[in-house]
């Protein structure tokens, strides 16, 4: 069984049902409940209430249970300031540390750990970003700064385990049981269109246009990529883009989210304070045959009606 934490979450529940649909069952890890969350209460799967800072409550989840993968989605608030941010600090390190403890442990054979495009943030490059480019040793934004500390982390773990503990860059994730993210529209624009109300942009840091771009993945491929990634038999490398592989800009996304609901006001400035680079996959796509099954049209079309059918997210 793949042991996965935070399953219950967005990125994680899909990453569960991808995993039950290649014939894996999974322990689903929440921090508040022990019970199966209704997004997956269809599959085969168990739910566990533990928290990743908590090495006792997680050693019990192997008593109880044959682990043999563990997909580490679960994390504390990233650090921001002095409000809790050395708790919260303490929380992503701990969570790491007993991760790969028990996996030691357990025997386990594989770590998938969570990681972000945002590491790539601040590379002057051309092109699609590869897996092999050197990052820069800071970050304007908590959330890459603690992916960029625990990627570190992890190489050092997997030499003193011998745990194997692969890194997944996440690239700009959409769909059912998302959120607004405050790094792109996409998700803005699918709930203004699919409620009929108007676009609400407050939740961005920066002000979007119609060519700003990014590697967006709808949330169903990212967790068929992160499933085929923990399950391959046998990987080249230890960090992997999880991506479509192509930019998609703000004005491709209200196209296809017309195609759906052609009245939807949608309206953004011209330009493109942002226009994008592309996650490289080769890397996946050699090692798992992973390609994308949703291009931007059908993911709009799957994503409105998945809100239209009374899901809030």
């Amino acid at each position: 069984m793949i042991l996965v934490t935070g399953g219950s979450g967005f990125i994680g529940s899909h990453t569960v049902r991808a995993l039950c649909g290649l014939g894996e069952p999974s322990v689903v890890m929440q921090r508040r409940s022990g019970q199966v969350p209704p997004q997956l209460a269809d599959l085969p799967v168990v739910a566990e209430q533990a928290d990743v800072a908590d090495l006792d409550s997680l050693r019990a989840i192997g008593e109880r249970h044959e682990i043999t993968g563990i997909v580490h989605l679960a994390g504390y608030p990233a650090p921001r300031g002095t409000a809790g941010g050395i708790e919260a600090t303490q929380g992503l390190l701990d969570g790491l540390l007993n991760i790969a403890r028990v996996a030691a442990e357990w025997g386990v054979r594989r770590v998938s750990l969570a990681s972000t495009l945002g590491v790539y943030g601040g590379i002057a490059h051309s092109g699609p970003l590869t897996e092999d480019l050197p990052v820069l040793l800071t970050a304007p934004h908590p959330i890459p700064r603690s992916k960029k500390i625990a990627e570190l982390l992890g190489e050092q773990l997997a030499e003193a385990t011998g745990t194997e503990i692969v890194n997944l860059r996440i690239s700009g994730t959409w769909g059912p049981l998302g959120h607004e993210d405050p790094f792109f529209a996409a998700p803005a624009l699918i709930h203004a269109a699919a409620s009929g109300k108007p676009l609400d942009l407050s939740a961005l840091l920066i002000p979007p246009h119609l060519g700003d771009g990014l590697d967006l993945c709808y949330v169903k491929d990212t967790g068929r990529a992160i499933a085929l990634i923990q399950l391959a038999g046998h990987l080249q490398h230890r960090t992997y883009n999880i991506a479509s592989g192509r930019v998609t800009t703000n004005a491709e996304v209200i196209a296809a989210i017309r195609e759906a609901v052609p009245e939807a006001a949608l309206d953004l400035p011209a330009g493109a304070g942002r226009p994008g680079a592309a996650l490289d996959i080769t890397r996946l796509r050699q090692d798992t045959g992973f390609e994308p099954e949703y291009d931007t049209v059908r993911a709009a079309a799957d994503y409105i009606a998945w809100l239209r059918a009374g899901n809030e997210r």
